[in-house]
């Protein structure tokens, strides 16, 4: 996972004052596209979430390999990055695994290959049948690369069961793996 960058512990400024706040790095499953430890092909983003507010972020430099035109990552990259980042904000807010229904992506502005992007998604709307979300791509210079959008529909508790049973085992992920893995039998 070279391409993964961690994000250290933020402080975030309120009126007046200086709060800590825990990010939980989320599990990682062994083949997954986007962040499979085992998988060859897989981009190797590592996602965070702030535990207080259910915001995920992830950072991650796309290659050259990651190109749709000459000098401009793909698409396609961007917006598996944000429906990584989406489902498991939706994933976070209703402890039970969701998978895509709609991906709807806006692109901004181009992004080169070899240059860090910062990304985030929140969970905008949430009913047991569906959760929406939103994410956002920036460059090193806060400007908006893309947007999106997404509904994410709870899978079964037993698929749920099947899931969390294919995390990667490791220290730094335990404790976002337990927290999902605790999940209720109903939403």
């Amino acid at each position: 996972m070279d391409d993964a960058t961690a994000i250290p512990p933020q402080k975030i400024a309120s009126p007046g004052e200086v709060v800590s706040v825990e990010l939980l790095e989320l599990p990682h499953t062994a083949g997954c596209l986007v962040c499979g430890p085992d998988n060859p092909h897989a981009i190797g983003i590592s996602s965070f979430v702030n535990s207080s507010t259910g915001t995920v972020m992830t950072q991650f430099t796309p290659r050259p390999h990651h190109i749709g035109f000459d000098d401009i990552v793909h698409g396609g990259v961007l917006a598996m990055v944000l429906d990584e980042i989406m489902v498991w904000a939706a994933t976070w807010r209703v402890r039970r695994f969701c998978v895509c229904g709609e991906l709807v992506t806006r692109f901004r502005h181009s992004a080169p290959p070899g240059a860090a992007l910062r990304c985030e998604a929140l969970v905008d709307f949430s009913r047991p049948r569906l959760v929406e979300t939103s994410s956002k791509v920036f460059d090193a210079s806060n400007r908006l690369i893309a947007t999106g959008n997404g509904k994410y529909v709870p899978v079964s508790f037993e698929a749920h069961q099947r899931f969390v049973q294919t995390f990667h085992k490791e220290p730094a992920t335990e404790a976002a793996a337990t927290y999902i893995a605790q999940t209720h039998g109903t939403i």
